[in-house]
Protein backbone atom coordinates (compact mmCIF):
# COMPACT_ATOMS: atom_id res chain seq x y z
CA UNK A 1 0.00 0.00 0.00
CA UNK A 2 2.94 2.24 0.47
CA UNK A 3 3.95 2.14 -3.14
CA UNK A 4 -0.22 3.78 -4.18
CA UNK A 5 0.73 6.70 -1.52
CA UNK A 6 3.59 7.62 -2.62
CA UNK A 7 2.42 7.08 -6.78
CA UNK A 8 -0.73 9.73 -5.31
CA UNK A 9 1.27 12.01 -3.69
CA UNK A 10 3.35 12.44 -7.21
CA UNK A 11 -0.16 12.26 -9.39
CA UNK A 12 -1.55 15.15 -6.72
CA UNK A 13 1.35 17.45 -7.70
CA UNK A 14 1.67 16.74 -11.54
CA UNK A 15 -2.48 17.27 -11.71
CA UNK A 16 -1.95 20.46 -9.78
CA UNK A 17 1.12 21.63 -11.69
CA UNK A 18 -0.38 21.43 -14.87
CA UNK A 19 -3.85 23.46 -12.98
CA UNK A 20 -1.19 25.96 -12.17
CA UNK A 21 0.01 26.36 -15.84
CA UNK A 22 -3.59 26.46 -16.89
CA UNK A 23 -4.38 29.06 -14.45
CA UNK A 24 -1.56 31.76 -15.73
CA UNK A 25 -3.04 31.10 -19.11
CA UNK A 26 -6.47 31.94 -17.61
CA UNK A 27 -4.63 35.18 -16.41
CA UNK A 28 -2.33 35.74 -19.51
CA UNK A 29 -6.18 35.72 -21.52
CA UNK A 30 -7.29 38.19 -18.52
CA UNK A 31 -4.26 40.72 -18.68
CA UNK A 32 -4.93 40.94 -22.91
CA UNK A 33 -8.50 41.89 -22.23
CA UNK A 34 -7.88 43.79 -19.44
CA UNK A 35 -4.97 45.71 -21.05
CA UNK A 36 -7.19 46.03 -24.70
CA UNK A 37 -10.01 47.69 -22.32
CA UNK A 38 -7.49 50.02 -20.48
CA UNK A 39 -5.96 51.21 -23.71
CA UNK A 40 -9.20 51.50 -25.35
CA UNK A 41 -8.56 48.97 -28.18
CA UNK A 42 -10.56 46.81 -30.18
CA UNK A 43 -11.00 43.96 -27.99
CA UNK A 44 -11.11 40.56 -29.93
CA UNK A 45 -13.93 38.82 -29.20
CA UNK A 46 -12.47 35.48 -29.30
CA UNK A 47 -10.05 36.10 -26.52
CA UNK A 48 -13.34 36.82 -24.09
CA UNK A 49 -15.10 34.01 -24.84
CA UNK A 50 -11.82 31.40 -24.17
CA UNK A 51 -11.66 33.37 -20.85
CA UNK A 52 -15.46 33.06 -20.32
CA UNK A 53 -15.54 29.49 -21.07
CA UNK A 54 -12.39 27.92 -19.32
CA UNK A 55 -13.04 29.94 -16.36
CA UNK A 56 -15.86 27.84 -14.82
CA UNK A 57 -13.78 24.49 -16.20
CA UNK A 58 -10.55 25.76 -14.42
CA UNK A 59 -12.07 26.58 -11.54
CA UNK A 60 -13.40 22.81 -10.77
CA UNK A 61 -10.52 21.49 -11.90
CA UNK A 62 -8.87 23.45 -9.04
CA UNK A 63 -11.26 22.14 -6.48
CA UNK A 64 -10.71 18.96 -7.82
CA UNK A 65 -7.13 19.35 -7.06
CA UNK A 66 -8.05 20.08 -3.67
CA UNK A 67 -10.09 17.28 -3.36
CA UNK A 68 -7.66 15.06 -4.63
CA UNK A 69 -5.18 16.42 -2.17
CA UNK A 70 -7.23 15.86 0.80
CA UNK A 71 -7.95 12.29 -0.33
CA UNK A 72 -4.44 12.11 -0.65
CA UNK A 73 -3.43 13.50 2.88
CA UNK A 74 -5.60 11.19 4.26
CA UNK A 75 -4.94 7.72 2.38
CA UNK A 76 -1.13 8.53 3.21
CA UNK A 77 -1.91 9.60 7.50
CA UNK A 78 -4.97 8.56 8.02
CA UNK A 79 -6.19 12.34 8.84
CA UNK A 80 -5.92 15.80 6.39
CA UNK A 81 -3.94 17.90 8.67
CA UNK A 82 -0.78 16.75 8.64
CA UNK A 83 0.64 19.47 6.61
CA UNK A 84 -1.36 22.14 8.11
CA UNK A 85 -0.17 25.66 6.47
CA UNK A 86 -0.64 23.40 2.64
CA UNK A 87 -3.91 22.53 3.97
CA UNK A 88 -4.84 26.18 4.97
CA UNK A 89 -3.34 27.62 2.09
CA UNK A 90 -5.23 25.37 -0.32
CA UNK A 91 -8.54 26.41 1.64
CA UNK A 92 -7.57 29.95 0.92
CA UNK A 93 -7.27 29.25 -2.90
CA UNK A 94 -10.67 27.71 -2.60
CA UNK A 95 -12.04 30.26 -1.00
CA UNK A 96 -10.51 33.25 -4.06
CA UNK A 97 -11.34 30.52 -6.42
CA UNK A 98 -15.03 30.69 -5.57
CA UNK A 99 -14.95 34.61 -5.29
CA UNK A 100 -13.31 34.90 -8.76
CA UNK A 101 -16.62 32.96 -9.73
CA UNK A 102 -19.24 35.20 -8.41
CA UNK A 103 -17.35 38.29 -8.78
CA UNK A 104 -17.09 37.31 -12.41
CA UNK A 105 -20.88 36.85 -12.88
CA UNK A 106 -21.96 40.93 -11.33
CA UNK A 107 -19.64 42.06 -13.86
CA UNK A 108 -21.22 43.97 -16.48
CA UNK A 109 -19.93 46.20 -19.90
CA UNK A 110 -18.70 49.28 -18.07
CA UNK A 111 -18.04 48.06 -14.65
CA UNK A 112 -14.80 48.80 -13.26
CA UNK A 113 -15.44 48.19 -9.64
CA UNK A 114 -15.99 43.91 -9.97
CA UNK A 115 -13.32 43.65 -13.00
CA UNK A 116 -10.70 45.29 -10.24
CA UNK A 117 -11.74 42.51 -8.26
CA UNK A 118 -11.56 40.08 -10.31
CA UNK A 119 -8.21 40.69 -11.08
CA UNK A 120 -6.52 41.08 -7.83
CA UNK A 121 -8.78 37.83 -7.06
CA UNK A 122 -7.10 36.31 -9.97
CA UNK A 123 -3.73 37.65 -9.37
CA UNK A 124 -4.35 36.29 -5.39
CA UNK A 125 -4.86 32.67 -6.51
CA UNK A 126 -1.44 32.59 -8.70
CA UNK A 127 0.49 34.00 -6.30
CA UNK A 128 -1.26 31.39 -3.35
CA UNK A 129 -0.61 28.30 -5.87
CA UNK A 130 3.18 29.19 -6.78
CA UNK A 131 3.04 29.51 -2.50
CA UNK A 132 0.92 26.08 -2.53
CA UNK A 133 3.30 24.34 -4.98
CA UNK A 134 6.56 25.90 -3.11
CA UNK A 135 5.00 24.13 0.13
CA UNK A 136 4.01 20.68 -1.86
CA UNK A 137 8.19 20.14 -2.87
CA UNK A 138 8.98 20.94 0.78
CA UNK A 139 6.55 17.94 1.39
CA UNK A 140 8.01 15.56 -0.64
CA UNK A 141 11.37 17.03 0.38
CA UNK A 142 12.43 17.92 -3.20
CA UNK A 143 13.31 21.37 -1.12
Amino acid sequence: MKNINEYLKYTHGLYNFIIILLFFYQAALGYKIRNMRVRKNQILTHIIKKHRKFGPFFILFGILGFSGGLGTAYFNNGYIFKYTIHFLNGVIIMILLILTFYVSKQIRAYDLKWRTIHFVAGILILVFYLLQAFLGLKIIKIF
